[in-house]
């Protein structure tokens, strides 16, 4: 399967044969960078807010997936897990964690993860090979909470999003901290990832995406 970055928590997920996934498509004119033009099967939105729930960026899905709950969907099995507060706050609002399945290749997407979730959450959500995870601050982890995230999770693969870049207006923190959290002083961005069952390591590794633009 392939992951792209579209910038700030808005990824594709491709795999041939499947359904394709757009994960928290942004309103360009609320968060900076160019217009979204996707095109999907399943949008899903991790919580209510103009830089995740902009759904009209994205063209041909059939289904929408905004909370908790299990689906398959075109051979993609989704489970959705409510994080943030249970009474969602100004403060804490509602968050859903979602995990998908791959043909056997799990990707958690933490949407706007806001606390390090308890090592029962943890084991709930089962093996992650690969961890979207929030690390620059706003409504997410900041680069400090995001490790611990990490190190609790164990993923092969870690992919920061939600972070301050150029052509973003929001402001998020940089993602040289969240490398420094994670022992590294700064890796080479790549324009996707591509994984197989057999290709994830297993010591986990911080991959960088560059956000494309269509």
């Amino acid at each position: 399967m392939e992951i792209t970055w579209y910038g700030l928590s808005c990824f594709r997920l491709t795999e041939r044969g499947l359904a394709a996934v757009v994960t928290d498509p942004y309103n360009h004119e609320v968060v900076g960078y160019t217009p979204l033009k996707l095109r999907a099967d399943i949008v899903t939105v991790s919580h209510d807010a103009p830089g995740h729930n902009f759904t009209s960026g994205v063209k041909g899905y059939s289904r929408l997936i905004t909370g908790p709950g299990e689906f398959e969907i075109g051979s993609v099995f989704i489970t959705g897990v409510q994080t943030n507060g249970h009474k969602p706050s100004v403060e804490e609002p509602r968050n859903t964690l979602y995990v998908f399945d791959y043909n056997g290749v799990t990707v958690a997407h933490l949407g706007d993860l806001r606390r390090v979730p308890t090592q029962t959450e943890v084991e709930a959500l089962g093996t992650v090979h690969v961890a979207l995870v929030p690390v620059g601050g706003g409504g997410g982890l900041n680069a400090a909470k995001a490790a611990e995230v990490v190190s609790l999770l164990e993923p092969g693969y870690v992919i920061p999003m939600h972070y301050g870049t150029p052509g973003c207006e929001l402001k998020l923190g940089p993602l040289s901290k969240f490398l420094k959290e994670m022992g590294l002083s700064s890796v080479d961005a790549q324009p996707s990832l591509k994984v197989t069952p057999g290709s994830v390591p297993d010591e986990t590794k911080v991959v960088v995406l560059e956000y494309a633009h269509e």
